[in-house]
Order: C-alpha cells, then structure tokens, then sequence
C-alpha cells in the first residue's frame, strides 16, 4: 500500500473527468438546474439565448474542450433542451453545432445516440439538410476549419448508422445512383455503357426529373452532388497547405477526419456501390499523394498511413454494382483492359507512343516502364490521352492544360501499373510485429486513447465487403491487440534488465529479468530456398544461446520452452550511464536505446551434440552446466525485407545486434498461431454454408437463415425427454392444435414424436400459392407417443430424464435448435440458457445419431456447467469428447483471456491427425500421410476402407456356414495398430463375439478419421467470444464436395451483457472490436428466440433489469417459493441504494492511472457484510461486487484486517469485479460503485445489467446517488433505486432466517444509518455485545482506539489504511502469544478462543464521539 499512496502523474493523454463539486460550480450546471436538469421540478421556458451563450462560451472559448462538452451531454442537454426544442425556425448555426457536438461525444462515450432523434422525427430532415449546407460552406469567416471538422465527423457517425432508419432515409439521397451526374459526361457514357441495365434506370431517372417542380429538382440536384462538393472542397483546403513552415493543425485535422469518411464510405457496399465510381472521377487520391502534407514527415504521418488505406480499399477486389468478389483471373483481366485501351488509344491518336503501343503488356506495365514513357510527353498530351480515356475532361482547340505535368502523370501510371494481390500482399507481411509498429501510436495507440483523434485502424461496422475484406480486417486488428500486449510484456522485462551503456561502450545489464535473458551468441544457421513462385525463403533457423545462471525454477522455465512457442530478440544499445534510473513515465524507447525487435518460433532446445531435443515419451537429456541453446525458426518474409534493406540501402544486419531474449505466458502467445490459421484459410477458398454467406457479410434478407426459411427443414422430430407430460406438449404450443395418434389416454406418455405442419414451395415461392393453402390444415401438430426399447434389468439401465417444466418460448428455442439454419437465442440472465442448450444437444444426438456436434464456449467454467448438465441426461458419455485443460478445475474464476479457446479445436485436431500416423506406420503405408486432413481423407478411402472390406470378404459367413473362429483373429489387418490395447484382443471363444470386438475396432479407427469434422456448432454465452473466434470453427473442417457441411449453428447469449474483453481502449472504441458476432447479427435484424421467463431472482430485483429486454417476466416458483417470499433478515428492503459521501474529505482515489479506489465504500461494504454474518447469515451466500479492479484490491484489504480471520465472521464467498461475476450469481450481493467525480465506465448500460442481475434475494449498493441519478442511460434503474430511502433501513434484533415476509413492516425496532462511521460502530458495538453475551468469563478486549483529528484530510485513502495495517498485524501478533500460551495450558476450548479474536480498529471513530465507552466498563 505504501507505494500506491504517492500517486505518480498520469500521462498527459488521459482526460481527466470534472468532480462533482466542480460540475456543480460549473456555469453549465447552474444554465441546466434552471433549464433542462431532469431532476428539476419547474424549469424556465425554451430560450433560444441560452443555446448561442452555451456555444460561444463554453464550447468555442474553450476551444471545443471535451470537458465542457462531456458536461453538457451528461447534463442531457441534447435530450431535454437541445432536440426537444428544435423547429426550422429557431435553428442557427450556434444551435445545429451544438447538436453535433452532442451527438459526436455520444459515439465517443458509445452511449446510444440517435434515441432523442427517433423520439421525435420531424425535423430531421430539415436538419440534416442544413448540415449538409453547413458542411459545404467556403468562407471560414461563417464556419471555422474546427467546426467543418465536427460536422465531418458527424456525418461519418450517419453514414456509420444506416441499421437506423431515420438516418437512413435521409443518407440515401446523397449514395444512391442519381449521385453520378457529378461525373463528367464522357465518363458516366462510358460507365453505362459498360452494364446495359444501368441506361435504363438512367432514363428512369432523368424522366422523374422532367416532372419535378424547379425547386424540388434543385434540392435533389445539391443532394446529388454533395459528396463531390464535398471533395472539391477537400482537395482546396488540402492545397492550402505549404510543404514546410508553420501550419494550421486545424487543416490537418479537417484532413485526416475527410480521409477517414471517405474510408468508411469505401469500406461498406450500400455507400461504395455508385460513390466509388464518383471518387474515382475526382482523382482524390492521386491530389493526396502529390500533396504537400503528404510530404510533411511529421504533421502528415497519420494522413499518409489513412491514405494508404483509402488507396487499398479504392481499388478493392470487388463487383461494386453487383457486390460480387472478384478472383485472381478477373482482377488480371481488369488489368489488362486497361493498358491494352491505354495502348489503342495511343495507337490510334499519339504517334509518338507506337512503342509502347506495341509493347506486350508485361513489358510496360510496371511503374518504372510507364513512368520512362509517358515521362517525355508535354503536359497537353498527357492531358489529351486521359481525356480520350474518359479520365479528364476534353481540351478545346488551342486551350492548354489547367493541371500540373506531375498529376497528369502519376494519374496515368497509378492507373496503369500492376498491382500485388491482396492475397500475395498477405502472404508476404511477417507475423510477427516489429519495433516500428509497436511503437506507433497511431497504430497501437497507448492504453489512455480518449476517443477525440483519428486512428489508421480498420473499423468492425455491420457489414464488410467481402470474407475476405472481413478476414482481413479482424487479421490486422488481433495482431494488433496482440502487438499492444507483447508492447508491455517487452517494456516490463527490458525494463527489469536495466540496460546501461558500460564505460567500454558495450552494454552491461544492472538488473534482472524472469521472462528475459541476455543473449550470449546468436548465428543463422540455414537460409533454405525458396518454393517456386516465391521470393521470400522457404524458412530460416538460427541458433540462439543463453546462459542460464539462475534460479532452479526459473531455469525450468526456460528450459521448459516448447515447440512453437514463440519468443522475441530485441538490440538494446542504451545511452544512460551505469546505475541511471528508469522513469515509468518517459517514453522507454529513449531510455532503453531500444533499437530492433524480431519475433522467432522455437524448434527446440539443442543437446550436447548439436541436435534438437524432439519431444516425445522418452525423457529429455540432463544437461550439464548453464549454457543452452535454442534452435528457432526466425519469419522468412521478415528476413527477406531485411536482407533487402541491408544489400540495397547499405543498412546494417539487424540478424547480428540481437542481446536480448524474451519469452511470454504459454496462455497468451498463441497469436502466431491464430494469425496463420487466418492466413490459410484467406489462401484456401474458405468455403461458408451459402446459406450464411450473406448474412456474416451483413447483407441480404436477415431471417433468410431461420429455419423457416431453409429449404432442408425437416418435418417430424423426436423430442424425446422435452415434455413432462401431454399436458406440457399442449401447454407449449398455445396456437397449434394437437392431434395425438393414439387415442387411449393412459398412452399420451412422454416420449413424443411430433409432426410439424410443412409450407408446400418453400422461399420466394410461398407468396404465389399462398392463397390455395388451407388454413386449418396449417396449424394441426400430430404427436405420437413411443416407448424407448428396454435396456436391461439393471437400474442403471434406465433412460435419464430431463425434469425441467420448459416454456413455450424454450420449446420455440429447443424446437429452433433441432432444425437446419441458425438460431439465435437471446437469453436475459436467470432464464434457462443453459439447460435450452443442453436440451437441443440431447435432442440432436437422439434425432441423427450419426451427426457431430461441436460446442464452444467462451471459458472452461461455462463448458463444465455444461458438462455436468449434459451427464445427467440421456447421452453416453463415450460420445462426450473435453477439449482442453478445463476438467481439473471446475470451480475457477473465469479464464478471460481469449487465448485459450481456439486452441483446443487446434490440438485436438493435431493429436488425431497423430494417430492417423500410428495407424499408417502399423499398416506399413511409406509417404507422409498425417499432413493435413484432406491426405488423411484419402488415406482412410484407400488404405484402411480396402483392407477392412477385403476382410469382410475373408470371414463373413458363406453360404450358410460359418467360418473358422480363428480367421476372425488371423486375417484381422488391424493387429499393430492395436498392440497397445488390453491383450489378447480377441478371445477366440465363439465367431460371434469376435466379430463383434472386429467391428469395434474398426468403429474406433473410423471415428479417427470423422472425428476430423462437425455438423452442428452451438455456442453458448456468444455475446462474449470475439467475432473472429467465433468464425473460425466455422472454417476448421473439410468442404465436402467443395461444400461445407455445416447444417446448424446455435448461438446462445446476451448482448445486453458485457462484451469480450479488450484490452486496448482505442481498438475497443475507435475500431468496435468488442462487437461480438451475436451482437452484429441482433444489429443487422437476424431473428431472434428471446427467452422471457427469469427463475434466478425476487421480482422486485428483477424489474430492475427487464426494461432492457422484450417482455421478461418471473417464472411462478420467482412467487410462489418460501426463499423468495420471506424478507431479508436484518433489513427493511430486499434491495436499497445506499448514498456514501467522502470520508475524511476524500471520495474516489486515483493511485495508479485508472486504479480506482473509495475508502468509505470499502469500509461500509465490509461493515454490512459483517452485520449480516453477525446475524446468522451464511458468509458463502454473499458475494461482494465492484466495477473497479482498484476497489477490489482496497475491499480484499479491508477484509482481511476486519474479519478475514475471525471464525464468527469468516469471508465472502467472492470479492470480484462485476466484469469478472458475468454468468455467476449469489443470494445476497453487496455492490460499491467507486466513482464519485464521473460516471466512468458503469455508463455503459451492458455493465449495468449485469451489476443489477447477480444477487436472488438482496441487492445492497453503495454509491454517490448525486452523480448517478443524472446519467440519462442508467435513469431506469436508478429511478427505480431513488424511490427508496438513500440511507440504509436495518432491523439489527431480527436473526436469519426471519418468518418475516417481504414487504412487511418488521415488529422488531428500525434504526437508520446515516453514514459508515456510523455503521462502522454499530457493529463493532454489536460485535462486543455478541461476546459479552456468549461467555460468563470474559477476558480483557480493547474498545477501537480514537481516531486522531488530522488538521488535513490524507490525499488518497490508503496513507491511514497503512497505519491500521501495521496496528492490526501487530494485534495478530499479540493474539497468537496469548493463544499459545493457553494451548500450552492444554485448557483452551474452541468457544473460549473466540474471545481472542480482536475486532480490528475501524476508521469510523472521531475522538469526540459520544458513544466510546471508559475501557472498566467491558472488563466484568
């Protein structure tokens, strides 16, 4: 705790939020208590002055300061004053800016923002037309550069919302077709010519014109144009900007944000689909290179890198009309269409390009060819050929070029020369992150990213482009999230080692490193060649060695290390003397000299011999002495750039500076992996179901994969153990009539089989013969009951059962579930997730046995539940397969890190392709067969199939004889394979039995190969797995046939609870990576089956969540049980927001950036949870919940000085975060909010719904309700929290359990808690009467000592934590000398130890309180 007191200054990125007093001293404050405050009873009528005041004032004084304007959103001035009040004839410029303003800081705090707007539409239209004025203004008297760039960024934020159909409407006029008269006429011929349907709608169009009225034309005509409007206006204030001297970050800032627009315009297919034909016209992108920014190293570094971007989605391989991916074949094609009409053309009209003109093209398509041809050309002809291909407008007679030589060339050859694939590009960029990316804040932003600035990182919006625009983009984000996370490993070990400059000019390492080593020698050991086509090597190794003069465990560790684990070298070359401090807060490249960083992929650890040490069952070799060596795969397209830089630019060899090695946490390092799988499966045609392939791309209808909908629906399903009885059947389906084909009703018994009624003409076909279809007929569930075969005599022999009344919303998921297509299920906390899950896997396995089932979930505890549930159903448990490590652990705080979850389908499919390998070894089969699962495919067919059916041949019986028992076993082919079975395999009793155990065998060398593949996926919990995890099961196995054979896929979750966890804020926010794939689907309309009946809480709880759901209701039992019927001993309320202010003087504290800590509401949470326990309460069923990790360490404090050791109290079942409690709960739950100057991070309402839904019989929170009440986004529930008493009712004489029940008034006496010092007390007081009263011989116990009046409140809450710290050990340390002494005695009972156990001091006692007792009075 010491060191956190003296809290270093946080980096000067973070914004720091405005306090509470501050906010209320705030002139905005005061504007809003008197105008818009929600908690203001009478507010003064609308002004129009305030709104001008607020924006000249606050936000443009301040120069748009994000802490005015994080005040005013917060204050709900958009909803209540802003939007409320809007008409056409109050807007002004003040008024509109501050709505964008507005709306912005909403994205950036990723708060809903279009609700107000939806609330009331009407005038949205007018509005977004003067935005779209305002954005076009060129004067910067009217509207500054700043402002244009708020208004920019709002536009970006519409185009980013078209799932919302107000903005929708509204952004369609600018994209859609009509948009291309902005061309130039000779270019927009050309284009229609190209699609002949596309002249038709032209006509259309310009027909619908004629009959509009002239204003009406003219308003459509500026909606058309707009956007190229909009880039004229982009390339002036791009012009404007010198290539050196002073400049306006202003300008550059309108830049980047038009650079990033015009990105999200490209990225997404509705908005590129006619705009990319528009911006192409405007050569945007060639003014861009050639502009002066683009030159400025520094201001124009972040423009250059959002350029390169805008360049490769320009040209993306991809049918902007149609929507369509293009392939390698068609690209070329493009290619050379181009140059061979660049050819014709100069053929035909420029006689001085005859030799180009006949040139093949290969010969002169590459920049350095063109630019030698086209170079000698004066600017009019240059001019002249790109008119002739429609590029530029046509010169008149005699008229000379406008445009400078240089744009008319780099236009011509940017168009013209040939392009890397996408693909060869992918394949040629090294895995592993290097020094100039993990240092580049632009691209790996550091850790306080507070939303204001534009990033050069992909965006995961809706709908991508293509999978492999889709691929791509989740491609670079993980490695970069991986890249941010080695960033600190490497700053934390290098940092460790304190490297320093020795005085002979070497290094010398001051200190030491547990994950880091110095390196003593480094060599490349093999540089192979490389395969045909490539130019990079095919792979290099090197020899790494370390000397290993430490301690045996960590010796271990490294020697530990395995194959393909991986590892990185780093060059350090330090400019600090010896003995030089390193400062946490300068930047650490400086200060380390940290000059290169390469990743490598262990092969082994190499013996005395020189060779690598394989693993496998032997045991590894003892070496002697400290020094080892590695041998590692170093990255081939690295090494290749590097080797090129060094023979071209005469660099040095970074291969020969390496002194550092790094090695990283097993569980964390898997991203090589990861990024390969990714990588293979961009290069192999990654073949998707058709009948998801629109839907994960984000187009198309949504419901199109709803089983009702699939053309493969399946009509009669066995629901096996589903119903409980006839009675549940009916219950069940309430709009179907049920026709049981038995008629005897002793007979109507579980199982059923039922039948569905079919739509005859599945799909499009439906609506035609719709009408002749009879309605009646349509809503007749046949249902036959069945009687499972007998089993045996045993009572294990009979079926397990399913005992859980489902309701007829889980049978619509459990139904849903059994049928081809994908089902979503949308399950509100406490609603039966789980068991739906385990329902549709029993049913699937009872309906088509011979189908896989694969299931993901996103940790090991959830998978474990799982288990269990499934185990105590109807499956054998042969047929149940754990991937991973999760079995030993069951009750574990969740695994979080995403690394484990992907890599147990990777194992699992090595460790089968081994055995493949075992059982080609024992046949004697030469060649490399285990490579891939496609050769070990073909193996199966040709190898094992032929030898089993030549056996068949040799011992089935013939003609009515059976064979010798013997043969069985002697022409058996299988022998080898089998010699590591219990021996002998066959017992040569009877032919029968034999063959039985032949077929056995052969089941389990066929499962081997089957094993390989799936075709049913569910998903459970699916709104926290990362997008790409959950894609890549998806892709894992085999097509058959060029097809996928995936017919179900079932994701179970909730997307109003928390997200997967990211780590990086900018990649959280700025590129939405937490946006799960569940999440995306709910966005983009994909049916949904919402659970809507919750067991898990009292109702009373539970409304303080279901307003975020569609119709949640209570299950009866919620009602009818006595648990949840009774009160909560002890309280007044079953749930209570109890209102903390500062103690001492000090609310939140800040120790470290982000590590949020509140003394009072640790003590306060502490007190309570010791009431309870004092009155009879079992500590396991409390848990205690905070949002920040901060507060969770204070809290663990505070309880292991007050009670942690105390056997009357003992601890709670969980101290936790409530990120960290998601999919868990507890009867009683104890929450402290933390923040007292800003709402912080509970803003998001996901967190809030999980806080709220953990606790089944009590909710006690402890916050500062000022600040909470305000927050627009929490107001449902906290109105609900407000409307109850802000300081806590307790009932101190009434012990658990209580017969009270809930809702009445106790007959025993209330005291109210005004604060914790108070509460503080009260249990200490309690806590001395409960051991006076227990024991007749009571021994001398101190009363808490006086707190001292500090003339000074401390500056954060721990400096007087530290004090009660030491006080409390050295009590333990009292309290275990008494104890001993007595021990000795031999007389001590457990009853009398009690005594001993001290009550710790507690903060709660001012010198001058009335209640401290003269110490005689506790000694009788």
């Amino acid at each position: 705790m010491a060191a956190a007191a003296a809290a270093p200054s946080a980096p000067p990125k973070k914004i720091v939020a405005p306090t509470v007093s501050q906010i209320n001293a705030e002139y905005v404050t005061q504007l809003a208590n008197k105008y818009w405050a929600p908690h203001v009873k009478k507010t003064l009528s609308f002004d129009v002055k305030v709104i001008e005041d607020v924006y000249t004032k606050e936000i443009v004084r301040s120069k748009f300061a994000i802490r005015k304007i994080m005040l005013l959103e917060f204050s709900q001035y958009l909803e209540n004053y802003l939007w409320k009040n809007y008409s056409p004839e109050v807007s002004s410029k003040a008024y509109l800016m501050s709505i964008c303003c507005m709306v912005n800081e909403k994205f950036r705090e990723n708060v809903p923002a279009w609700e107000t707007f939806k609330k009331r539409p009407e005038h949205f239209p007018f509005f977004f037309k003067r935005i779209l004025e305002a954005s076009l203004v060129e004067n910067e008297s009217e509207y500054s550069l700043h402002e244009q760039t708020v208004l920019l960024l709002f536009l970006d934020h519409c185009f980013n919302s078209l799932e919302v159909d107000l903005i929708r409407g509204q952004v369609q006029q600018l994209i859609s077709l009509p948009m291309w008269m902005a061309l130039q006429p000779n270019r927009l011929e050309q284009e229609l010519k190209k699609t002949p349907k596309l002249k038709k709608f032209w006509n259309l169009i310009k027909k619908n014109d004629a009959k509009m009225d002239e204003e009406s034309r003219m308003q459509a005509y500026r909606e058309r144009r707009f956007l190229s409007q909009l880039i004229q206006k982009f390339i002036s204030v791009l012009k404007s900007i010198p290539v050196s001297g002073p400049i306006s970050m202003d300008k550059v800032h309108y830049c980047e944000r038009f650079i990033e627009l015009m990105l999200d315009l490209e990225a997404l297919l509705p908005t590129r689909r006619w705009f990319n034909t528009v911006l192409d016209d405007s050569h945007l992108v060639v003014h861009c290179y050639l502009s002066s920014l683009a030159k400025r190293e520094k201001e124009g570094h972040l423009f250059c890198q959002l350029l390169d971007m805008l360049k490769f989605y320009t040209g993306f391989e991809i049918n902007d009309q149609t929507g369509n991916a293009l392939t390698e074949n068609e690209m070329t094609t493009i290619h050379y269409d181009r140059i061979t009409s660049l050819q014709r053309a100069a053929f035909a009209h420029f006689p001085e390009l005859y030799d180009f003109a006949l040139s093949n093209v290969a010969a002169v398509d590459t920049r350095d060819a063109l630019v030698k041809l086209f170079g000698p050309l004066s600017s009019n002809v240059l001019h002249q050929v790109a008119s002739y291909l429609c590029l530029l407008p046509p010169l008149a007679e005699g008229e000379d070029t406008s445009h400078e030589k240089e744009f008319l060339l780099e236009l011509l050859v940017s168009r013209h020369e040939r392009r890397i694939s996408q693909i060869q590009q992918l394949n040629q960029m090294p895995l592993y992150p290097t020094e100039k990316i993990i240092w580049d804040e632009n691209i790996v932003p550091t850790e306080y990213y507070s939303g204001e600035g534009c990033l050069a990182l992909p965006k995961l919006n809706l709908q991508f482009l293509t999978l492999h625009d889709y691929l791509l983009r989740n491609f670079n984000l993980f490695r970069l999230e991986s890249t941010y996370e080695i960033r600190q490993d490497i700053e934390d070990s290098v940092s460790r080692m304190k490297p320093w400059l020795s005085e002979y000019g070497g290094v010398v390492f001051g200190g030491w490193a547990r994950m880091a080593q110095p390196i003593v020698s480094f060599t490349v050991v093999e540089v192979a060649k490389p395969n045909i086509g490539e130019n990079w090597p095919m792979r290099v190794r090197a020899d790494v060695t370390i000397n290993l003069n430490v301690r045996d465990n960590i010796k271990d560790e490294w020697e530990g290390l395995r194959k393909h684990d991986v590892c990185f070298l780093i060059t350090v070359r330090p400019m600090q003397p010896y003995g030089t401090k390193f400062d946490r807060r300068q930047p650490f490249v400086e200060q380390t000299g940290l000059v290169y960083v390469r990743g490598c992929e262990i092969q082994g650890m190499l013996d005395e011999k020189g060779r690598v040490i394989e693993e496998g069952p032997e045991p590894k070799p003892r070496l002697k002495g400290d020094c080892r060596t590695y041998r590692v795969f170093l990255d081939p397209n690295q090494y290749q750039q590097d080797m090129t830089n060094t023979i071209q630019n005469g660099a040095e060899d970074v291969y020969e500076t390496f002194n550092i090695i790094m090695r990283r946490k097993p569980k964390e390092n898997n991203f090589k992996a990861l990024l390969e799988t990714i990588r293979n499966l961009m290069n192999t045609d990654c073949v998707v179901p058709d009948w998801l392939h629109d839907i994960i791309l984000g187009y198309g209808d949504p419901s199109s994969a709803h089983y009702s909908k699939m053309p493969n629906q399946i009509s009669t399903l066995d629901f096996n153990d589903t119903f409980l009885s006839i009675d549940h059947l009916k219950a069940s389906f309430p709009e179907y009539n049920v026709k049981v084909t038995v008629d005897n009703p002793d007979l109507h018994v579980p199982p059923f089989r039922i039948t569905f009624p079919m739509k005859e003409g599945k799909g499009t076909k439906r609506k035609e013969d719709g009408s002749e279809e009879n309605p009646e007929e349509d809503k007749t569930l046949i249902v036959e009951p069945h009687v499972i075969p007998n089993r045996g005599p045993y009572p294990y022999n009979q079926p397990k059962r399913n005992t859980i009344q489902f309701t007829h919303t889980q049978i619509e998921a459990i139904r849903a579930g059994m049928q081809p297509g994908l089902t979503m299920v949308v399950g509100p906390p406490g609603t039966g997730k789980t068991d739906v899950a385990v329902q549709i896997i029993s049913n699937l396995y009872h309906n088509f046995p011979e189908q896989r089932t694969l299931i993901v979930t996103h940790s090991n505890q959830a998978l474990n539940q799982l288990f269990e549930k499934i185990m105590a159903l109807d499956i054998d448990e042969r047929h149940l397969l754990r991937l991973g490590h999760g079995e030993e652990e069951l009750e574990t705080e969740k695994d979080f890190s995403r690394y484990g979850r992907v890599n147990y389908v990777l194992a699992r499919r090595l460790e089968l392709l081994r055995e493949v390998g075992r059982l080609q070894e024992s046949l004697g089969v030469p060649g490399d067969v285990s490579y891939t699962c496609e050769t070990a495919g073909h193996f199966f067919l040709y190898q094992v199939m032929s030898r089993w059916e030549e056996y068949i041949s040799k011992v089935k019986v013939k003609g009515g004889k059976s064979p010798d028992v013997a043969d069985v076993s002697s022409f058996f082919p299988f022998h080898q394979y089998f010699a590591n079975a219990p021996q002998p395999v066959f017992k040569g009793k009877s032919y029968e039995e034999d063959m039985e155990i032949a077929e056995g065998c052969f089941r389990h060398i066929k499962k081997i190969f089957t094993q390989l593949e799936y075709d049913n996926i569910l998903m459970e919990e699916s709104a926290q797995i990362l997008e790409i995890e959950t894609f890549i099961p998806l892709l894992l196995q085999n097509p058959q046939d060029g097809f996928s054979r995936l017919k179900r896929w079932i994701m179970i979750g909730d997307h109003h609870q928390l997200p997967p966890v990211i780590k990086n804020m900018a990649f959280q926010k700025y590129s939405n990576m937490e946006q799960s794939l569940f999440t995306r689907f709910v966005r983009v309309g994909v049916p949904t089956v919402d659970l809507d009946a919750q067991g898990r809480a009292r109702a009373s709880l539970c409304n303080l969540y279901n307003w975020r759901y569609k119709n949640l209701g209570n299950l009866p039992h919620v009602q009818l049980l006595p648990e949840f019927r009774t009160a909560n001993a002890g309280f007044l309320y079953d749930f209570q927001l109890i209102n903390v202010e500062d103690f001492n003087g000090v609310g939140e504290s800040e120790p470290n950036p982000y590590f949020y800590q509140n003394l009072g509401e640790a003590e306060y949470v502490v007190a309570v949870f010791m009431y309870m326990c004092l009155l009879g309460y079992p500590a396991d069923r409390i848990s205690i919940l905070t949002t920040y990790n901060g507060q969770k360490h204070l809290i663990r404090d505070v309880i292991n000085q007050r009670c942690g050791n105390n056997p009357l109290i003992g601890r709670p079942n969980k101290v936790t975060t409530v990120d960290r409690f998601q999919g868990q709960q507890n009867d009683y739950i104890l929450l402290s909010l933390v923040r007292t100057k800003a709402v912080g991070h509970l803003r998001d309402v996901r967190r809030l719904v999980v806080a709220m839904s953990r606790a089944r019989l009590g909710l006690y929170i402890f916050a500062r309700v000022s600040l909470f009440q305000n927050c627009f986004e929490l107001t449902p529930a906290f109105s609900q929290l407000t409307a109850r008493p802000l300081h806590l009712h307790i009932v101190p004489t009434e012990c658990f359990p209580t017969a009270r029940q809930n809702g009445e008034r106790p007959a025993h006496q209330i005291h109210v808690i005004k604060n914790m010092p108070q509460m503080a007390n009260f249990v200490y007081n309690m806590y001395m009467h409960m051991i006076q009263s227990t024991h007749h011989h009571q021994r001398h116990l101190l009363p808490p000592p006086a707190m001292i009046e500090e003339p000074e409140p401390p500056q954060t809450g721990e400096t007087e934590l530290e004090g009660e710290v030491q006080g409390m050990q050295e009590d333990a340390a009292e309290e275990n000398e008494v104890v001993e002494e007595t021990m000795k005695e031999g007389e001590l009972n457990m009853d009398e130890m009690d005594e001993h156990r001290k009550m710790p001091e507690h903060p709660g006692r001012d010198s001058d309180s009335g209640d401290s007792e003269p110490e005689n009075e506790t000694e009788k």
